[in-house]
């Protein structure tokens, strides 16, 4: 998968730097240069030093081949026209980090798939974004040994399948559905359908078992 990150700052910095361990192909437009050559000397990814709401610097970077862009500048006007520029490109999805939440209003009616605020603009919590996709929410808690995560069944095969059919394990155990927006706790006979809203708690380094399970 292609990834495009503007900004290579802290956060995109460290995301790239994620993302490339993942075996991710990333590209990083930053505009000063003195960052351009921090991620070039520290990154095996490609850096493009130029202005990254510049359409000519986007279609350096291939943007039309791009599967995620992520506006991680500290600027929230430079995120969310270079945002825009994106999904002008087709880009599936695109995702901005916003550093004044009375901004993030403007950011979704324009249709950016992902608003991130300074909460949430921790590196690990984007490449979770990114490469999580049928994730709807998670939380790290403890040392980083377990997380909670909110997760849609697209997986047709669990259509009336028990809860015990598939949790608990060693690895995760199912501890809420969800059923017509409201929170149920459930049992070992609960009925699982596509489509329902689950929440798993998981062990680090399981998800992609219970990911196997519960989607396509």
């Amino acid at each position: 998968m292609y990834i495009i990150i503007m900004g290579a700052g802290r956060v995109g910095l460290h995301l790239a730097e994620l993302l490339v361990n993942d075996g991710y192909d990333i590209t990083i437009i930053e505009n000063r240069k003195e960052l351009c050559d921090i991620a070039s000397n520290e990154l095996d990814a490609m850096v493009i030093c130029g202005n990254g709401t510049s359409t000519k610097i986007l279609e350096e970077a291939n943007i039309s081949d791009a599967r995620v862009f992520v506006a991680a500048t500290g600027n929230d006007e430079t995120n969310l026209l270079s945002s825009v520029l994106a999904k002008d490109y087709n880009v599936p999805q695109v995702i901005a980090r916003v550093s004044n939440p009375d901004h993030e209003d403007a950011f979704r009616k324009v249709g950016i798939d992902d608003v991130i605020s300074p909460e949430r603009t921790a590196a690990g919590f984007l490449e979770k974004l990114i490469t999580r996709p049928n994730v709807a929410d998670l939380t790290a808690f403890g040392k980083g040994d377990g997380e909670i995560m909110d997760m849609v069944i697209s997986n047709d095969k669990l259509n009336g399948k028990r809860i015990s059919d598939v949790s608990p394990t060693d690895d995760y155990i199912v501890i809420a559905i969800y059923h017509g927006g409201k929170l149920k706790i459930p049992r070992s006979n609960t009925i699982l359908n596509q489509g329902n809203k689950i929440s798993i708690l998981i062990k680090r380094g399981s998800f992609k078992k219970a990911a196997k399970i519960f989607t396509k």
